[in-house]
Formats: structure tokens, sequence, C-alpha cells
């Protein structure tokens, strides 16, 4: 019997750690310890990792998989806040939220900025626009829309330009 328990604990510890670690990284978050929490939410993501090596999920049970979204989550919000922004990164662990969550308003804006901080901006105004379906009065994503929309403008402009000079 106590065999049985032991490996049992032996499963619930890196999930059990996996939270506290997300919670340590969510306190880090509000005292402004951006990097810290960093740290903290790629540990959690790591203990989470055992977890499904040592019972040999994928991630379907629930628990784990919130974590995870959580953690990806509030990575991107601490990568939005470095002084340089990996807005590759911060593109990578949006999707990764979008690929559980689709309806997900945080992971859907911030995907928005990273593509239009990478230039994309087609793709940009794709992920705001959903953003703005979630919520339509969001001023920070219909300033994105908007400043996405001008970069596109102008590229279009730059284009028809360059198009006259090879033509003339």
């Amino acid at each position: 019997v106590s065999r049985g328990s032991s490996s049992l604990r032996c499963r619930r510890l890196p999930s059990r750690l996996s939270i506290d670690f997300k919670v340590e990284g969510h306190r880090c978050y509000k005292e402004k310890k951006f990097r810290e929490a960093i740290g903290k939410y790629h540990r959690a993501l790591l203990q989470l990792k055992g977890v499904h090596v040592v019972d040999g999920t994928t991630g379907s049970e629930g628990q784990p998989e919130s974590t995870e979204i959580e953690c990806y989550d509030s990575l991107t919000a601490c990568l939005l806040q470095s002084e340089l922004v990996n807005y590759e990164r911060v593109k990578e662990y949006c999707l990764k939220v979008l690929s559980h969550q689709r309806d997900h308003f945080k992971a859907m804006y911030r995907a928005g900025i990273a593509f239009y901080h990478l230039g994309d901006y087609e793709c940009a105004l794709r992920y705001l626009r959903d953003a703005k379906n979630r919520e339509p009065t969001d001023t920070n994503v219909l300033r994105y829309i908007q400043l996405t929309e001008m970069k596109m403008s102008k590229s279009g402009q730059r284009e028809r330009e360059s198009g006259k000079e090879t033509q003339g």
C-alpha cells in the first residue's frame, strides 16, 4: 500500500511544484521583478514537463494544461515589460496559448503586438481584429489597429511609388 501511495505522491509533486513556481512568478510580476518572474514561470513549465514524463500524459488532464496556459500568458506579459522585447518569443508563447484557447483575448492582443513589431502587419491586423471582436471598446487594441493600418497604408504607398520609379 505504501509503495503505491509514494508513487502517486511522486506523480503529484512536479504538478504541485509547478503551481508553486507559477504563484511565485505572479508575486514577482506584481512586484515588477519581471526577470525573476520569467525564471519562475519557466521553472513551472519545466516542472509540468516532468509531470508529463512521470505519468505519461500529454497534458490533457486539465490542471497541468491550465497552469501551462497561465504560465505562457504570464510570460508574454513579462516579456512585453522588458527593456529589449523579444517579439519573436512573445509571438511563440501567444500562439501556444491560442492553440489551447482560441478565444484568449490577451493572447490575441499580444500576438497582434508581436506581429506588428516583427513587421508582419497582415497577421498583426488579423489578431488585433480578433481581439477587437472579443473586446470592442479596448482602447489599446483600437490604437494598435490604427497603427497597423497606418503602417500598411504607408508600405502600400511606398510600393506604389517604387513601382512608378521602375516604370518611369
